[in-house]
């Protein structure tokens, strides 16, 4: 009786194992254990550069909160689906609550999403920051928050690190294209989406520096002064 327990106490275990390891594909998009190289790879390899709006995805996202269309938000469609197509990675940004205000801890990511942006192979790419929040709260405040967030790490891209800005464009699409579906109000929802959007011929962006050719460490991007 006692081994049989005990047995029972094992296959316990294994089932909320087996259950825990249901949820971690959507937390496997997290970028924390991605290399510099990784990050690169996700970014490149466009083939063609789509045509692409940025202001019309923003009046399309903008109408659908409006009309309180698929208001539930399980069942809701992606409101631009053909960006998944693109070249892309997912960064863990946080910000102050309610607010589109950069934390402190955060910068470092920042630090090496600009090494990326600044590696050989992507010199000559455009790029689209696309912000997201939770389903939680009215769908038109988390719009607008998600496009602040999106234009804030623009901002923060182009004067800090000095990142040529006609490279990057933003874009919040809100609670409208949760990254996690099946879990609306997981923070996995309010991470940023990066992707290549096309390509530019500028003779006014930053020269290769010598070392550039090898692999940028972590967060090695320094802000200028």
């Amino acid at each position: 009786m006692r081994r049989t327990s005990q047995c029972l106490g094992r296959i316990g275990l294994l089932v909320v194992a087996l259950l825990g390891c249901a949820v971690w594909p959507a937390q496997a998009q997290a970028p924390a254990a991605s290399s510099s190289e990784d990050w690169v790879k996700r970014l490149a390899g466009l083939e063609t550069a789509p045509d692409l709006d940025v202001v019309a995805l923003r009046h399309q996202a903008t109408e659908r909160v409006k009309s309180r269309a698929d208001t539930q938000s399980l069942k809701r469609p992606l409101v631009a689906p053909h960006l998944l197509k693109l070249p892309q990675l997912v960064a863990d940004i946080q910000f102050d609550a309610d607010a589109a205000v950069v934390r402190p801890e955060s910068y470092r990511v920042l630090g090496r999403i600009a090494d990326t942006l600044t590696h050989p192979s992507l010199l000559g790419y455009k790029f689209l920051i696309v912000g997201h929040t939770v389903s939680t709260g009215r769908r038109d405040i988390n719009l607008s928050l998600s496009q602040r967030r999106a234009d804030v790490i623009r901002e923060v891209l182009i004067n800090t690190f000095k990142i040529n800005p006609k490279r990057l464009q933003s874009l919040g699409l809100g609670e409208e294209q949760l990254l996690d579906s099946a879990r609306p109000a997981s923070p996995a929802n309010q991470r940023v989406h990066l992707m290549t959007v096309g390509t530019t011929i500028d003779p006014n962006a930053p020269a290769v520096a010598p070392a550039a050719a090898a692999p940028a460490k972590a967060g090695t991007h320094k802000p200028k002064r």
